[in-house]
C-alpha cells in the first residue's frame, strides 16, 4: 500500500516525493509575482545574504566586548566581577528581548523588526564606546543583547519565507554558520581593533557598521510577508502537500467552515492563484510598516495578546528539546572562552590577548564542518531515508545525525580541558576545539531544523521559545563558570561538562522514540495555536 493512501494528517509527516520521483515543493508556490518563493535567484539570495549578515554581525557585537574589557579594567577600574555580570545581562537582553519584540513581525512586518534591532544596536554600541563607569558597562550590554533579537527568531522566519521546507537543513546550516562566524571571529577582530586604535573603537566601529547596515536594510531589504492563505478558497492554509488527490471546491469550503486543515496537492487546482496579481511597487515593498490584515488601530492590545499567546509554545516538547541543545552550546562557549582568555595568556603558553582570540579559528573550522554535516548533508540524508520508507518523511529522521555529534562534541570538551590542564600545545587542545565547534554546528542546525520540520507554521513562535530557553541557560552558566573553574581543576570541570554535554545531546533518544507521539499529542494544540494566531 502506498504511503499516501493512509497518511496521517500530522504536521511533520508528509510525502517527500511525487509519483515521478521529484521532490514535492512545500509550501507550493502560488503564481503571484509577490510570492517570495517566486522571486528571481538574485533577488532571493540578496535578501538571504542580508539576513545572514545581520545574524553574523549581531553575534559578533554580542561577543566582542571582551576585547574592550581589558581597557575598561585598567583605565576605568571596572571589576571583572561586574563585567561577568554584564555578560549575564547580555543573555537576558537577547532572550527576553526576543520575547518582548516577538509580535512585531506578525503585526507590523519583518522589516520593522530588523529596523528596531539595528536602532538598539546603534544605542548599545554608542554606549559601549562612551563607557565611563560600571553602570555604563551593564546597560550597553542590555541594548546590544536586544539588538540580536532579530537574529534569534525573525531571521529564521525570513529565511523560511524565501526557501522551501525541503531546503530547511541547508538554510539552517547557513544560519548557524553565520552565527558561528560572528561568535568566533567577532572577538578576534575586536581584539585587533582594541590593540591598534584603542578599546573604545570596538564600540565605534560597531556603530559605523550598524549605521551602514541600517541604510542598506532600509532601502534594499523588501518585506517578505506573504499571506498564502488568501489563495485558497475559504481562506484556509495549506498545511501539507501530501494527499494523492486534490480537494474539490466543496471540500475546501466545508473544511473552511469546520476550521480543519486542508490538504491540497496543488494550488493551481484552485481558482485565482495569483496569476493576475500586479507586482508591488518599490516603495510599498520597502514600507517601514506592513500591517497585518488583522491589525486594529495601533495594535497595542493585539500586541499584548500576541505576546501572551506566544507563551503557549512552552507546552511543546520540541521547543524544549531544541532550546536545550542550542542553550548547552552557549553554556560551554562561556567555559572554553574563559579558559582561553585566563589560562592561555599565562605560562607555559604566554599568549597575547590576540593570540588567545586566534584559538577561535579551529573552533570555527569545526563549526563550518558541522554546519555542512547538519545542513546540506542532513537534507540529503532525509531524502535518502524517505526513499527507503515509501517516500514518507518524518521530522525525527533528521535526528539520526545528532548521535555522532554527541560523541564528538563532548569528547572535544574533555580533550581541550585535559590538554589545557596538562599544559599541552599542538595538537590535542586545538583538535579538541575543532571537535567542540563541530558539536556546536550540528546541535544548533539539526535541532532548529527539527523544530521547524515538526511545526512548520510556528517558525517564529517556536524560535522565540528556543531563544528564551537558550539564553536563560547561557545566563545561568555565565554566572557559574567562574565559580566552577575556581573550585575545581580545569581538567575536572571540562570532564564534567563533557559528560553533561553528552547527556544533553542524548536526549535525542527520547525525542526520536516519542517525538511523533508528541506531535500527535500536541496536534490539536498546534492547530488551535495557529488558528487563534491567525484570527480564525
Amino acid at each position: 500500500m502506498a504511503a499516501s493512501e493512509n497518511l496521517e494528517n500530522l504536521a511533520g509527516t508528509r510525502i517527500l516525493f511525487t509519483s515521478d520521483e521529484h521532490l514535492k515543493l512545500t509550501p507550493e508556490p502560488t503564481k503571484s509575482p509577490n510570492d517570495p518563493l517566486n522571486w528571481s535567484p538574485a533577488r532571493k539570495y540578496w535578501h538571504a545574504a542580508l539576513v545572514l549578515f545581520i545574524v553574523g554581525f549581531t553575534a559578533a557585537t554580542s561577543n566582542d566586548v571582551a576585547a574592550a574589557q581589558y581597557g575598561m579594567n585598567s583605565q576605568l577600574g571596572i571589576s571583572w566581577t561586574l563585567m561577568n555580570t554584564s555578560a549575564g545581562i547580555l543573555f537576558i537582553g537577547i532572550g527576553y528581548g526576543t520575547l518582548l519584540t516577538a509580535p512585531i513581525p506578525s503585526l507590523y512586518g519583518r522589516r520593522m523588526m530588523y529596523i528596531v534591532c539595528l536602532l538598539s544596536s546603534l544605542i548599545g554600541c554608542t554606549w559601549l564606546a562612551r563607557t565611563m563607569g560600571p553602570n555604563d558597562a551593564l546597560w550597553n550590554q542590555l541594548f546590544i543583547g536586544a539588538s540580536e533579537a532579530c537574529a534569534e527568531a525573525t531571521a529564521q522566519l525570513s529565511l523560511s519565507d524565501l526557501f522551501f521546507e525541503q531546503q530547511r537543513g541547508s538554510v539552517m546550516g547557513l544560519y548557524v554558520l553565520a552565527t558561528s562566524i560572528g561568535t568566533y571571529l567577532g572577538p578576534l577582530l575586536a581584539g585587533f581593533i582594541a590593540n591598534s586604535v584603542g578599546w573604545r573603537w570596538v564600540g565605534w566601529f560597531a556603530l559605523i557598521i550598524s549605521f551602514g547596515t541600517l541604510i542598506v536594510f532600509y532601502f534594499t531589504f523588501e518585506e517578505t510577508t506573504f499571506d498564502r492563505k488568501v489563495y485558497l478558497r475559504g481562506d484556509m492554509p495549506v498545511t501539507d502537500t501530501t494527499s494523492s488527490t486534490s480537494p474539490t471546491a466543496e471540500e475546501v469550503k466545508s473544511a473552511s467552515k469546520e476550521h480543519t486543515p486542508v490538504w491540497a496537492t496543488s494550488l493551481s487546482d484552485l481558482d485565482d492563484n495569483g496569476s493576475s496579481d500586479a507586482p508591488k511597487p518599490y516603495w510599498q515593498r520597502i514600507a517601514l510598516v506592513t500591517p497585518s490584515p488583522l491589525l486594529r488601530g495601533t495594535g497595542f492590545v493585539q500586541y499584548l495578546k500576541t505576546m501572551w499567546h506566544i507563551l503557549r509554545v512552552f507546552s511543546f516538547p520540541g521547543v524544549w528539546y531544541s532550546g536545550l541543545q542550542w542553550g548547552a552550546q552557549d553554556a560551554w562557549l562561556t567555559f572554553y572562552l574563559t579558559v582561553e582568555d585566563d589560562d592561555w595568556v599565562m605560562p607555559p603558553w604566554n599568549y597575547s590577548p590576540n593570540g588567545a582570540a586566534m584559538m577561535n579559528i579551529p573552533t570555527l573550522i569545526g563549526a563550518i564542518i558541522g554546519c555542512c554535516y547538519g545542513g546540506w548533508f542532513s537534507d540529503k540524508f532525509v531524502e535518502w531515508y524517505a526513499r527507503r520508507n515509501n517516500n514518507l518523511f518524518e521530522a525525527e529522521y533528521r535526528l539520526w545525525l545528532m548521535y555522532p555529534a554527541a560523541f564528538i562534541g563532548s569528547a572535544g570538551l574533555i580533550l581541550f580541558g585535559i590538554g589545557t590542564d596538562l599544559g599541552m600545545n599542538w595538537p590535542a587542545p586545538y583538535v579538541g576545539l575543532g571537535m567542540i565547534g563541530f558539536g556546536w554546528g550540528c546541535a544548533g542546525d539539526l535541532s532548529l531544523a527539527y523544530l521547524q520540520d515538526a511545526y512548520p507554521e510556528m517558525v517564529l513562535e517556536g524560535m522565540v521559545g528556543v531563544s528564551v530557553i537558550n539564553n536563560s541557560i547561557g545566563c545561568i552558566f555565565t554566572f557559574c563558570a567562574g565559580i566552577w573553574l575556581n573550585v575545581q581543576s580545569t581538567k575536572m570541570v571540562f570532564v564534567e561538562i563533557g559528560i553533561l554535554s553528552f547527556v544533553f545531546m542524548m536526549t535525542t533518544v527520547p525525542m526520536m522514540t516519542w517525538g511523533k507521539a508528541a506531535r500527535r499529542w500536541t496536534r490539536t494544540r498546534y492547530e488551535n495555536f495557529v488558528s487563534r494566531r491567525d484570527g480564525n
